[in-house]
């Protein structure tokens, strides 16, 4: 096992890929000559060259655009967004174009594409660069949709990504970025659609992706102290999702929850509540319940901004509320 912060896996299987296949190319704004506003790529332009490592213009509409081209044409490219709110400006080329393109074409043109888009609030960074716009996403027939939060995750499941020959959107946060961890030494793999237990548990199943799995973690100690005996689950993969895994662990625990980043309003966790009661009524001890950001723009005070997402206090009374019922 070798220890490495999230970034620093992203960027080794992203190099891995690289390196095994020539078709694999990286572009978005600063990617070349700085690296990439998070360091991920720093270096890659002196080894791989400027055919494969681009910098493009600040124009996310015409370099998303070229890369759905590109992937069309035969390459992999890795498209780096900066921030996950820029998608606003070249959803076309990717939920008219790259969603979409292997069924019109009758699987004539298939489109490998990795969209990278880091998300999340917790930086003061304000309105337009702390979303979490996974709801967004998964709304779009066509796009895999992956949040992983560990960096052993990040790592297989990019090289998974890249090897997928349909359009796949890798989130990442951005205060997981410098999060140190063990990973598995050597070249490895994560299938997309596969959730992970990351804590077994009898009584109440929360069900989290991203950031929140560490907030989910620490509240399951908190309520561990309490004598409830909640179940983590990373659901890693949005889209496809693990129905397998979730639907086991419901049935195990009789109490669920979803706990996310994004708005409540329209969230992820809506869809999984109700597939949840209407595939698992009978096993349910009570109706699921949703943690989540408040429908608010995030604000830039650094109060107003913590109070705005989740945190470990929240999934701890959540989960008592839940259980009363």
């Amino acid at each position: 096992m070798s220890t490495l912060t999230v970034s620093k896996a992203i960027r080794e299987g992203l190099h891995e890929e690289m390196v095994r296949d020539k078709n694999v190319v990286v572009l978005g704004e600063d990617m070349a000559v700085m690296g990439s506003v998070f360091a991920i790529t720093q270096g890659f332009l002196d080894e791989f060259g400027p055919l494969r490592v681009i910098d493009t213009p600040i124009s996310e509409s015409g370099f998303t655009g070229m890369a759905v081209g590109m992937a069309m044409r035969g390459l992999r490219p890795v498209v780096e967004w900066m921030y996950d709110d820029f998608i606003t400006v070249c959803l076309d080329p990717v939920m008219n174009q790259a969603a979409k393109m292997r069924y019109m074409t009758g699987g004539q043109v298939k489109v490998p594409i990795v969209f990278r888009a880091p998300i999340g609030a917790g930086r003061r960074n304000a309105g337009q660069h702390s979303q979490c716009l996974e709801a967004l996403f998964t709304h779009i027939p066509g796009l895999k949709v992956v949040a992983p939060a560990t960096a052993a995750d990040a790592k297989g499941m990019l090289k998974s990504a890249i090897r997928s020959d349909d359009p796949v959107v890798f989130l990442e946060h951005k205060l997981l970025y410098a999060k140190k961890e063990e990973i598995p030494d050597g070249e490895y793999m994560i299938p997309l659609g596969k959730a992970d237990i990351k804590r077994p548990g009898k009584d109440l199943t929360i069900l989290t992706w991203s950031r929140q799995l560490y907030f989910s973690l620490e509240a399951a100690e908190t309520l561990a102290s309490q004598g409830i005996d909640a179940e983590v689950v990373d659901l890693r993969s949005l889209v496809p999702l693990d129905w397998e895994t979730i639907k086991a662990s419901v049935q195990k625990t009789g109490n669920v929850m979803v706990v996310e980043e994004g708005a409540r309003r329209g969230g992820i966790g809506a869809e999984i509540a109700a597939e949840i009661q209407e595939e698992l009524f009978d096993d349910l001890d009570a109706p699921v319940a949703r943690v989540a950001a408040a429908n608010v723009v995030s604000p830039f005070s650094p109060p107003l901004e913590d109070a705005m997402f989740p945190h470990p206090a929240d999934i701890v009374a959540a989960a008592h509320k839940l259980l009363a019922k």
